[in-house]
Protein backbone atom coordinates (compact mmCIF):
# COMPACT_ATOMS: atom_id res chain seq x y z
CA UNK A 1 0.00 0.00 0.00
CA UNK A 2 2.96 2.21 -0.21
CA UNK A 3 2.27 5.75 -1.45
CA UNK A 4 6.24 7.40 -0.72
CA UNK A 5 6.66 9.82 -3.55
CA UNK A 6 3.31 10.40 -3.67
CA UNK A 7 1.70 14.09 -2.65
CA UNK A 8 -2.26 14.61 -1.47
CA UNK A 9 -4.41 16.97 -0.89
CA UNK A 10 -7.74 16.14 1.90
CA UNK A 11 -10.43 18.72 2.10
CA UNK A 12 -12.10 19.15 5.30
CA UNK A 13 -9.32 17.21 7.40
CA UNK A 14 -8.68 19.18 10.49
CA UNK A 15 -10.63 16.72 12.44
CA UNK A 16 -12.62 13.72 11.95
CA UNK A 17 -12.91 11.55 9.15
CA UNK A 18 -10.37 14.20 7.25
CA UNK A 19 -7.80 13.88 9.70
CA UNK A 20 -8.41 9.99 9.78
CA UNK A 21 -7.47 10.31 5.96
CA UNK A 22 -4.72 12.67 6.36
CA UNK A 23 -2.51 10.48 8.66
CA UNK A 24 -3.62 7.38 6.81
CA UNK A 25 -1.59 8.86 3.58
CA UNK A 26 0.77 10.09 5.77
CA UNK A 27 1.65 6.75 7.09
CA UNK A 28 1.93 5.13 3.86
CA UNK A 29 4.30 7.89 3.33
CA UNK A 30 2.16 10.58 1.36
CA UNK A 31 3.39 13.99 1.58
CA UNK A 32 -0.31 15.59 2.59
CA UNK A 33 -1.91 18.87 2.72
CA UNK A 34 -4.54 19.46 4.83
CA UNK A 35 -7.83 21.94 4.95
CA UNK A 36 -10.38 23.40 7.05
CA UNK A 37 -11.43 25.61 9.91
CA UNK A 38 -10.93 25.07 13.68
CA UNK A 39 -8.60 26.63 16.56
CA UNK A 40 -5.40 27.60 15.13
CA UNK A 41 -3.42 26.11 17.77
CA UNK A 42 -4.97 22.73 17.13
CA UNK A 43 -4.85 22.65 13.67
CA UNK A 44 -0.67 23.48 13.82
CA UNK A 45 -0.56 20.79 16.48
CA UNK A 46 -2.20 17.78 14.58
CA UNK A 47 -0.02 19.62 11.35
CA UNK A 48 3.09 19.28 12.40
CA UNK A 49 2.34 15.89 14.84
CA UNK A 50 1.75 14.25 11.12
CA UNK A 51 5.32 15.51 9.99
CA UNK A 52 7.26 14.27 12.74
CA UNK A 53 5.22 11.08 13.59
CA UNK A 54 5.53 9.87 9.92
CA UNK A 55 8.36 12.11 8.24
CA UNK A 56 6.33 13.70 5.75
CA UNK A 57 5.73 17.07 4.73
CA UNK A 58 2.41 18.56 6.03
CA UNK A 59 1.14 21.68 4.77
CA UNK A 60 -2.27 23.36 5.93
CA UNK A 61 -4.69 25.63 4.17
CA UNK A 62 -7.37 27.31 5.24
CA UNK A 63 -9.19 27.35 1.87
CA UNK A 64 -13.34 27.95 2.09
CA UNK A 65 -14.47 25.09 0.11
CA UNK A 66 -17.75 27.34 -0.45
CA UNK A 67 -15.27 29.78 -2.41
CA UNK A 68 -14.01 28.12 -6.34
CA UNK A 69 -11.23 30.62 -6.50
CA UNK A 70 -9.91 29.83 -3.11
CA UNK A 71 -10.25 26.10 -3.94
CA UNK A 72 -8.65 26.56 -7.56
CA UNK A 73 -5.45 28.36 -5.02
CA UNK A 74 -5.26 25.28 -2.64
CA UNK A 75 -4.46 23.37 -5.16
CA UNK A 76 -2.19 25.42 -6.98
CA UNK A 77 -0.23 26.06 -3.41
CA UNK A 78 0.19 22.09 -3.24
CA UNK A 79 0.90 21.79 -6.80
CA UNK A 80 4.06 24.32 -6.48
CA UNK A 81 4.95 23.40 -2.55
CA UNK A 82 4.67 19.90 -2.24
CA UNK A 83 5.39 19.38 -6.22
CA UNK A 84 2.28 17.62 -7.29
CA UNK A 85 -0.81 16.70 -6.37
CA UNK A 86 -1.53 13.11 -6.85
CA UNK A 87 -4.39 12.02 -4.55
CA UNK A 88 -7.42 14.16 -4.05
CA UNK A 89 -9.89 13.46 -1.64
CA UNK A 90 -12.67 15.38 -1.35
CA UNK A 91 -14.10 15.25 2.28
CA UNK A 92 -15.17 18.43 3.20
CA UNK A 93 -19.15 18.29 4.34
CA UNK A 94 -21.75 20.14 6.36
CA UNK A 95 -24.99 19.64 7.57
CA UNK A 96 -28.22 20.54 8.54
CA UNK A 97 -31.52 19.21 9.73
CA UNK A 98 -34.60 20.75 9.13
CA UNK A 99 -38.27 20.05 7.39
CA UNK A 100 -38.36 20.83 4.28
CA UNK A 101 -40.49 23.80 4.41
CA UNK A 102 -38.29 25.22 7.50
CA UNK A 103 -35.30 24.87 5.46
CA UNK A 104 -33.26 28.05 5.10
CA UNK A 105 -32.42 28.59 1.56
CA UNK A 106 -28.78 30.81 2.04
CA UNK A 107 -28.10 27.16 4.31
CA UNK A 108 -29.83 24.91 1.10
CA UNK A 109 -27.31 27.14 -0.93
CA UNK A 110 -24.11 26.31 1.29
CA UNK A 111 -24.69 22.82 1.56
CA UNK A 112 -24.60 21.97 -2.09
CA UNK A 113 -21.50 24.92 -2.20
CA UNK A 114 -19.20 22.63 0.22
CA UNK A 115 -20.71 18.73 -0.11
CA UNK A 116 -21.14 18.96 -3.61
CA UNK A 117 -19.28 21.94 -5.71
CA UNK A 118 -16.39 21.70 -3.86
CA UNK A 119 -15.77 18.61 -5.04
CA UNK A 120 -16.49 19.62 -8.53
CA UNK A 121 -14.09 22.58 -8.36
CA UNK A 122 -11.21 20.39 -6.47
CA UNK A 123 -11.50 17.48 -9.15
CA UNK A 124 -11.26 20.59 -12.03
CA UNK A 125 -8.19 22.17 -10.91
CA UNK A 126 -6.17 18.86 -9.90
CA UNK A 127 -7.01 16.70 -13.29
CA UNK A 128 -4.69 18.39 -15.48
CA UNK A 129 -1.69 17.71 -13.76
CA UNK A 130 -2.42 14.16 -12.89
CA UNK A 131 -3.36 13.73 -16.81
CA UNK A 132 0.35 15.47 -17.46
CA UNK A 133 1.87 12.63 -14.81
CA UNK A 134 -0.40 9.86 -16.11
CA UNK A 135 -1.50 8.76 -12.79
CA UNK A 136 -3.85 9.78 -10.01
CA UNK A 137 -6.31 9.07 -7.41
CA UNK A 138 -9.50 10.98 -6.87
CA UNK A 139 -11.80 9.94 -3.67
CA UNK A 140 -14.55 11.91 -2.49
CA UNK A 141 -16.29 10.97 1.23
CA UNK A 142 -20.50 10.63 0.02
CA UNK A 143 -22.60 8.88 2.70
CA UNK A 144 -25.31 6.15 2.67
CA UNK A 145 -27.59 8.93 1.83
CA UNK A 146 -25.96 9.24 -1.35
CA UNK A 147 -27.80 5.94 -2.05
CA UNK A 148 -31.00 6.41 0.32
CA UNK A 149 -32.37 9.25 1.88
CA UNK A 150 -33.38 9.92 5.64
CA UNK A 151 -36.40 13.00 6.57
CA UNK A 152 -34.66 16.29 7.53
CA UNK A 153 -31.87 16.58 5.64
CA UNK A 154 -32.97 17.55 2.05
CA UNK A 155 -29.48 19.38 1.43
CA UNK A 156 -27.22 16.96 2.57
CA UNK A 157 -28.91 13.64 0.67
CA UNK A 158 -29.30 15.97 -2.79
CA UNK A 159 -25.72 16.69 -2.48
CA UNK A 160 -24.38 12.91 -1.91
CA UNK A 161 -26.52 12.01 -4.46
CA UNK A 162 -25.29 14.23 -6.69
CA UNK A 163 -21.55 13.32 -5.70
CA UNK A 164 -21.98 10.04 -6.66
CA UNK A 165 -23.03 10.87 -9.70
CA UNK A 166 -19.82 13.19 -10.26
CA UNK A 167 -17.41 10.11 -9.35
CA UNK A 168 -19.12 7.93 -12.06
CA UNK A 169 -18.84 10.72 -14.68
CA UNK A 170 -15.59 11.84 -14.01
CA UNK A 171 -14.38 8.00 -13.54
CA UNK A 172 -15.32 7.43 -17.18
CA UNK A 173 -14.01 10.82 -18.41
CA UNK A 174 -10.36 9.87 -16.54
CA UNK A 175 -10.37 6.02 -17.46
CA UNK A 176 -7.45 6.45 -20.60
CA UNK A 177 -5.56 8.30 -18.12
CA UNK A 178 -4.40 6.20 -15.07
CA UNK A 179 -6.42 8.41 -13.25
CA UNK A 180 -9.32 6.45 -10.95
CA UNK A 181 -12.27 8.24 -9.07
CA UNK A 182 -14.43 6.40 -6.47
CA UNK A 183 -16.21 7.19 -3.53
CA UNK A 184 -16.62 6.00 0.01
CA UNK A 185 -20.14 5.77 1.10
CA UNK A 186 -19.69 5.67 5.34
CA UNK A 187 -23.32 4.92 7.60
CA UNK A 188 -22.69 7.11 10.45
CA UNK A 189 -19.28 7.52 11.96
CA UNK A 190 -19.09 9.44 15.41
CA UNK A 191 -17.30 12.39 14.07
CA UNK A 192 -17.63 16.33 15.37
CA UNK A 193 -20.30 16.41 12.12
CA UNK A 194 -22.54 13.50 13.39
CA UNK A 195 -22.24 14.77 17.05
CA UNK A 196 -23.59 18.20 15.83
CA UNK A 197 -26.63 16.59 14.23
CA UNK A 198 -27.87 15.56 17.15
CA UNK A 199 -29.88 18.59 19.19
CA UNK A 200 -31.37 19.61 15.88
CA UNK A 201 -32.80 15.69 15.28
CA UNK A 202 -33.94 15.70 19.27
CA UNK A 203 -35.47 19.02 18.23
CA UNK A 204 -36.98 17.62 14.88
CA UNK A 205 -38.18 14.70 16.15
CA UNK A 206 -38.91 15.50 19.41
CA UNK A 207 -36.59 12.71 21.14
CA UNK A 208 -34.00 12.67 23.72
CA UNK A 209 -30.23 12.17 23.03
CA UNK A 210 -30.31 8.25 23.42
CA UNK A 211 -33.13 8.09 21.31
CA UNK A 212 -31.32 10.06 18.71
CA UNK A 213 -28.59 7.42 18.61
CA UNK A 214 -30.36 4.41 19.03
CA UNK A 215 -33.38 4.78 17.39
CA UNK A 216 -32.28 7.05 14.45
CA UNK A 217 -28.85 7.20 13.78
CA UNK A 218 -28.20 2.95 14.47
CA UNK A 219 -31.48 1.77 13.56
CA UNK A 220 -30.46 1.09 10.47
CA UNK A 221 -27.40 0.04 10.64
CA UNK A 222 -27.23 -3.60 11.77
CA UNK A 223 -24.09 -4.23 13.31
CA UNK A 224 -25.53 -1.68 15.63
CA UNK A 225 -22.17 0.36 15.59
CA UNK A 226 -20.59 3.54 14.55
CA UNK A 227 -18.17 3.07 11.93
CA UNK A 228 -14.80 3.92 12.80
CA UNK A 229 -12.57 6.99 11.05
CA UNK A 230 -9.82 4.73 10.79
CA UNK A 231 -11.93 1.72 8.77
CA UNK A 232 -13.15 4.45 6.41
CA UNK A 233 -9.25 5.81 5.52
CA UNK A 234 -7.95 2.43 5.48
CA UNK A 235 -10.30 2.18 2.68
CA UNK A 236 -9.66 5.18 1.18
CA UNK A 237 -5.59 4.20 1.21
CA UNK A 238 -6.40 0.93 -0.66
CA UNK A 239 -8.41 2.57 -3.58
CA UNK A 240 -5.09 4.51 -3.64
CA UNK A 241 -2.96 2.00 -4.00
CA UNK A 242 -1.92 0.20 -7.09
CA UNK A 243 -3.55 -2.67 -6.24
CA UNK A 244 -6.93 -0.42 -6.59
CA UNK A 245 -5.91 0.30 -10.21
CA UNK A 246 -8.98 -1.37 -11.86
CA UNK A 247 -11.48 0.15 -9.31
CA UNK A 248 -13.37 3.32 -10.65
CA UNK A 249 -16.42 4.84 -10.46
CA UNK A 250 -17.39 2.76 -7.58
CA UNK A 251 -19.27 3.65 -4.36
CA UNK A 252 -18.00 1.84 -1.34
CA UNK A 253 -20.47 1.20 1.36
CA UNK A 254 -19.02 1.22 4.74
CA UNK A 255 -22.41 1.23 6.83
CA UNK A 256 -23.06 -1.38 9.04
CA UNK A 257 -24.96 -3.19 6.70
CA UNK A 258 -27.32 -0.18 6.45
CA UNK A 259 -27.94 -0.58 2.40
CA UNK A 260 -28.00 -3.90 2.21
CA UNK A 261 -31.68 -4.37 3.14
Amino acid sequence: MSLRGKSGVVTGSTSGIGLAYARALAAEGADVLINGFGDAQEIERERSRIESEFGVRALYSPADMAEPAEIARMIAEAEQSLGAVDILINNAGIQHVAPVEDFPDETWDRILAVNLSAAFHAIKAAVPGMKRRGWGRIVSTASAHSLVASPFKSAYVTAKHGLAGLTKTVALELAPHKITCNCISPGYVWTPLVERQIPDTMKARGLTQEQVIKDVMLLAQPTKEFVTVEQVAALAVFLCSDAAAQITGANLSVDGGWTAA
